[in-house]
């Protein structure tokens, strides 16, 4: 493995950068501003599933989510499937079109995803006052405000997304870093952020005034059960909340390894890990950040230069599949923004990526929630096993022996998800 002790400090400098890179629209200055040409048409709620609205008719009941698997536990001898999470903090549409170009994207490669929308994108600015961050004044936000048209399409791409087969999770709300930011926070202030969170997509009609728009087919306090903190901060505290709220995972936590998961008091921890970062002697985050930080520290950085740095990022996350389909077949976590950084450098990376690996024979390319409910339906003894297995080791006997005694059971249903209590 390469010496973690400098990927820390680069993992480090990366986090000192987080005010360039905050979430999406952080680094543009507000929230997404939003066209309307080129984009994947949102799904619609077909006729035939029953529809029943919630509160101001923003969410609705349309029944169980379409296009999910049925998580199977795995049979004696068999060899895991290969799991990868692609991951995409603060998802909103804007001008670029990002949302709607990586759901075209995962269509074409059998990929879904894991969408982690800031709550502050659904709160139009002149609503701003709404939003009671923790530890700051009402209405503040790190990465501002939407507008109208801005939360339109980004609710078109939610619902499409959601009826693609995806996740919808948290990045939480106004992406507060550092000093008295979400890393100060008690389980309290945390549940205020989440409550706040789900209340916001619960209102988006009343708070918008698109009363005439079709409704999210689904119960966002139902629906969310997991998100990653702003600057992968705070987790500690989170996780109490998290629990309390019914979340099942957590995806906040840093300088994790390319291992089988754990859970932190009930909750899955899936972190982002230490990959390879092809040409260096350290290795670095699963996310684009991280790639930047090492390589311009700026988003604006030398174009000359942006063609290897994509490519260098590109081999990394194959460097770190390969790894793991080779080895230990641990979930391979990555985690992006709908950005154009270093002149889309890491996007590209990432959709090179995606075609590479989710059509691969045994890849399974899912949200965190499908991979929680594969996990959650697994005997712990194999889970054990699993979880035993350091980075890119394969059993030395091979998957057969190595599993060869462990249960076999018919998997239940997954878990029910809790509905939240919601302020407001």
């Amino acid at each position: 493995m390469a010496v973690i002790s400098k990927a820390t400090v680069r993992i480090a400098a990366a986090v000192a950068l987080a005010a360039i890179a905050g979430c999406s629209a952080a680094t543009q200055g507000g929230p997404p501003q939003s066209t309307s040409k080129g984009r994947v048409a949102p799904a619609k709620v077909p006729a035939t599933r029953p529809v029943r609205l919630i509160g101001d008719g923003s969410t609705a009941y349309t029944g169980a989510q379409p296009h999910q698997p049925r998580p199977a536990r795995l049979k004696p001898g068999r060899k895991p499937p290969q799991f990868v999470v692609f991951s995409w903090d603060g998802a909103g549409e804007d001008g670029q079109k990002l949302f709607s170009h990586f759901r075209a994207v995962g269509k074409k490669y059998h990929a879904t995803m894991t969408y982690f929308l800031s709550g502050v994108y659904m709160l139009p600015t002149d609503k701003a006052e709404l939003y009671e961050p923790p530890g700051h004044e009402p209405g503040a936000s790190a990465i501002g405000f939407n507008d109208v048209r801005g939360i339109k399409d980004t609710v078109a791409q939610m619902r499409g997304a959601w009826e693609d087969g995806n996740e919808i999770g948290t990045h939480f709300n106004g992406h507060f870093c550092g000093r008295n930011g979400v890393g100060s926070w008690t389980p309290e202030e945390w549940r205020s952020e989440i409550e706040q969170a789900v209340s916001f997509v619960r209102n988006w009609k009343t708070n918008s005034g698109l009363k005439g728009e079709p409704p999210l087919p689904f119960d966002y306090a139902k629906e969310l059960v997991g998100g990653r903190a702003p600057c992968l901060e705070g987790q500690r505290n989170l996780i109490p909340a998290a629990k309390e709220m019914g979340f099942r995972y957590d995806a906040s936590s840093s300088g994790g390894l390319q291992t089988w998961p754990r859970k932190i008091d009930g909750i899955w921890d899936f972190p982002l890990q230490e990959i390879p970062f092809p040409g260096r002697d350290f290795e670095t985050l699963s996310m684009d950040y991280n790639f930047l930080a090492n390589q311009s520290g700026s988003t604006h950085g030398d174009r000359a230069m942006h063609t290897a740095w994509g490519q260098q990022m590109r081999d990394g996350i194959l460097d770190a599949f390969d790894r793991a389909y080779q080895g230990n077949r641990a979930p391979l976590f990555v985690g992006d923004h709908f950005e154009s950084w270093n002149g889309g450098t890491y996007m590209k990376a990432v959709e090179e990526a995606i075609k590479e690996i989710c059509p691969r024979k045994g890849v399974r390319c899912v949200s965190f929630k499908q991979l929680s409910d594969w996990l959650d339906a697994q005997d712990p003894e194999t889970l054990a096993r699993l979880q035993d297995l350091p980075v890119g080791r394969a059993p030395e006997d091979g998957w057969s022996a190595y599993l060869s005694d462990t249960p076999e059971v018919a998997a239940g249903p997954a878990p029910a998800a809790r509905i939240m209590p919601v302020a407001g």
